[in-house]
């Protein structure tokens, strides 16, 4: 196993939350929203102001949070964007009650506005791209793009879920991948023991094989050197024998005996 590698990390890399286009949505969505309370509805003493700036805020921020928290949990993540999801229902739920409760249209697809304004907010994530409305639009208009936008983000963050939910299921959470690098990790010490276990004993080995190369040349120098001490002592003998001899054949002739140094 490789220390690099991706797939046995225990902190994962998490998603860029700013590239992903239900943040986005999201974010025009809760500058939308303020901005819609401030015009449309009461300053003070209507609790429905809070609740759709704090619906809108959250549901923003949990994406934030989530993807963030993804780094070490998936499990938390998929928690947290869930908590995004609901709180974009209830300001779903509230752009739709206040068009009802002032008997406003809410826009479906056999209205005449509908796929123009469906098409604009499919197309279009970032809030430059709704900014420039915010005071134009009428609360009809912009209460149903409101709501759209809601259905859109829920959809997208759906099929988020499922590849986070589908993640999870074959990877696990921090648990199961700290359980995988750990045991991982003890793999490939085993691995590399055995390894140098191996190459022990081929050492081993080939120091033994060194060591009886060593005492055959130890021993064949040995007989070499005696060899030649024979050799040598064969020589001094017949040196000898031969002075001897003639030593034998001057004394029978009757020559006196000289002294003969040996060398």
């Amino acid at each position: 196993m490789s220390e690099e590698d991706d797939s046995e990390r225990v902190l994962l890399e998490g998603a860029n939350w700013k590239k992903l286009r239900f943040y986005q949505k999201s974010e025009a969505l809760y500058q939308m929203t303020f901005v819609f309370c401030d015009r449309f509805l009461p300053k003070h003493g209507d609790r429905t102001v809070d609740q759709m700036v704090q619906a809108a805020r959250s549901g923003k921020q949990n994406i934030i949070e989530g993807s963030e928290d993804g780094k070490t949990s998936t499990e938390m993540e998929l928690k947290l964007l869930n908590v995004a999801r609901s709180s974009t229902h209830e300001l779903r739920e509230d752009f739709k009650d206040y068009l009802l409760s002032r008997k406003l249209s809410l826009w479906d697809k056999n209205h005449p506005r509908y796929t123009k304004m469906h098409d604009f907010t499919r197309a279009h994530n970032r809030l430059d791209d709704y900014e420039p409305y915010f005071v134009r639009w009428s609360d009809e208009e912009m209460a149903n793009i409101g709501y759209t936008m809601c259905c859109q983000i829920d959809v997208m963050m759906n099929g988020y879920l499922a590849t986070l939910e589908d993640r999870f299921r074959k990877e696990g959470g921090m648990k199961e991948r700290m359980y995988r690098v750990r045991t991982g990790y003890r793999a490939e010490q085993d691995r590399r023991m055995q390894e140098m276990e191996a190459t022990i004993k081929q050492q081993a080995a080939r120091i033994k094989a060194l060591e009886a190369e060593l005492e055959r040349m130890r021993r064949e120098r040995m007989r070499g050197r005696k060899r030649k001490q024979e050799e040598a002592r064969g020589r001094k003998r017949k040196q000898e024998e031969a002075r001897g001899r003639k030593r034998t054949g001057e004394e029978a002739r009757g020559y006196p005996l000289q002294s003969y140094s040996i060398l």
